[in-house]
């Protein structure tokens, strides 16, 4: 399955409410490749392979990814051969801040004043386990997934959201994966 990938991420020094309040998902990840990155995925009970394409120049909007889906022997076989270190986060899934967006841009763009009304669009809350040996343990990161670059455009960020690391290679999970111990 391919699609485009429109995101924003952003770190998070403080979450200003319980998360249990909130369906979250365990997610283990290990990347075969970095760049490209290739990397197989526990999410839950489901197993996949995502390819994702090097981004053509930096700050560009989107990029494509590929999922494959794996069997759970498949998944165990290939994670036991991942470089670097195995990420281990749990998924919270969260409601839009309801400052998103202006009235004026929602009435312009009705499918996604649905979205946001039906909760399909969502902040990624990603809080990597405390217990990873890594050096990444404790690192919460928000991300938003948009379905167009307008979306993306006009998007104003939550007030617990801290700094918008979007394009950071430093915050891509494949080069959290890599990092060395200090």
């Amino acid at each position: 399955m391919m699609g485009i990938e429109i995101e924003r991420k952003f770190l998070v020094n403080r979450i200003p409410f319980q998360l249990d309040q909130y369906p979250v998902r365990e997610i283990e990840q290990g990347y075969l490749s970095v760049s490209p990155a290739i990397r197989v995925r526990r999410d839950n009970d489901a197993y996949y392979m995502t390819y994702k394409e090097i981004r053509a120049y930096p700050g560009q909007i989107g990029q494509n990814e590929y999922n494959l889906p794996l069997t759970k022997e498949a998944y165990e076989h290939m994670i036991a051969k991942a470089d670097g270190y195995i990420i281990r986060k749990q998924r919270y899934l969260l409601p839009l801040n309801y400052d998103a967006y202006d009235d004026v841009f929602l009435q312009a763009h009705p499918d996604l004043a649905r979205r946001i009304g039906d909760g399909s669009m969502k902040i990624e809350l990603d809080v990597f386990a405390p217990s990873a040996p890594a050096p990444f343990a404790d690192l919460v990161i928000a991300e938003i997934e948009y379905p167009s670059s307008d979306a993306y455009e006009a998007y104003r960020p939550a007030a617990w959201f801290a700094a918008d690391v979007t394009g950071d290679p430093a915050y891509s999970n494949a080069q959290l994966s890599m990092l060395r111990y200090t």
